[in-house]
């Protein structure tokens, strides 16, 4: 109960701090409403060319940018967040005191991603949708069971680029400069996510591997759920590769923080 208690105020806090940054926030959603103005009006002439390109529709393919500017802040596509702040501490060594806290690293540092990411939700998330939804004919969930499947894909999908963020962020234990795995992380997601174009436009065995890996979670997952692509058994799949793959990396982080903390080595001695 205490711990949980805890986690809830790491959550909290880490909201507030971001919600003072009122100017970014407000420039951001800026950037994405133009980002998502641009990327809609070419995709809209890309399918007129090929009106069911991927079983997209038009309509689909519009909505499917909106949610991809939605999710850009939320799952912290380009890297960023609390892992960050670790990586940070790792190398000047205050990492240290971490592992004296009276509350695991790898919960505290979820906690405060999780409030990082409500913050953006309803902030950079649901702004560019709101404008989306007024310059053009958005695709919504058919009802309520698509719109639960839909958040719950999306809390996946944000455990999911936790988790990888923060292996990209232990790198700093070992290495001199996380910066190269963070840009290649950063590259990997921005591709495989679906943000550059959608992965069902990916042909063959290519685009099958790609929906496959964890960073189809940060957008083309929760994005067909949104848009009624997959349902029935389908949708629990999409769901349940979801779940494996934060499982399986949240594992990998606790294995390595361990290896880490029965060996610390922090940057300067």
């Amino acid at each position: 109960m205490i711990q949980g208690s805890l986690h809830v105020a790491i959550a909290t806090r880490s909201f507030r701090r971001y919600s003072t940054y009122t100017a970014a926030t407000l420039a951001g959603i800026f950037t994405n409403c133009v980002f998502g103005a641009i990327n809609a009006l070419v995709l809209i002439a890309v399918w007129k060319q090929n009106p069911d390109a991927g079983g997209y529709d038009v309509r689909d393919a519009v909505t499917y940018v909106w949610l991809g500017q939605a999710m850009i802040m939320t799952v912290a596509m380009w890297g960023g967040g609390s892992p960050t702040d670790l990586a940070t501490r790792i190398k000047t060594g205050d990492v240290a005191l971490d592992f004296y806290r009276p509350v695991g690293i790898l919960g505290w540092y979820l906690a405060a991603d999780v409030g990082r990411a409500a913050f953006h939700l309803v902030s950079r998330g649901l702004a560019p949708t709101v404008v989306g939804a007024v310059l053009f004919d958005l695709r919504y969930p058919a009802g309520p069971l698509v719109w639960v499947a839909f958040f719950v894909s999306v809390l996946l999908a944000l455990l999911v680029s936790f988790a990888i963020r923060f292996l990209v962020a232990m790198s700093a234990f070992w290495i001199l400069d996380d910066q190269g795995t963070q840009v290649l992380m950063s590259a990997a997601a921005v591709f495989f996510s679906g943000l550059t174009v959608p992965l069902v436009l990916f042909p063959g065995w290519f685009g099958v591997l790609a929906r496959a890996l964890p960073w189809a979670s940060y957008l083309q997952a929760p994005a067909d759920l949104w848009l009624g692509k997959d349902q029935g058994w389908a949708l629990l799949g999409v769901l349940a590769l979801q779940a494996v793959w934060s499982v399986l990396l949240l594992a990998g982080c606790r294995l390595l923080l361990g290896v880490a903390e029965r060996k610390v080595v922090v940057q300067g001695g």
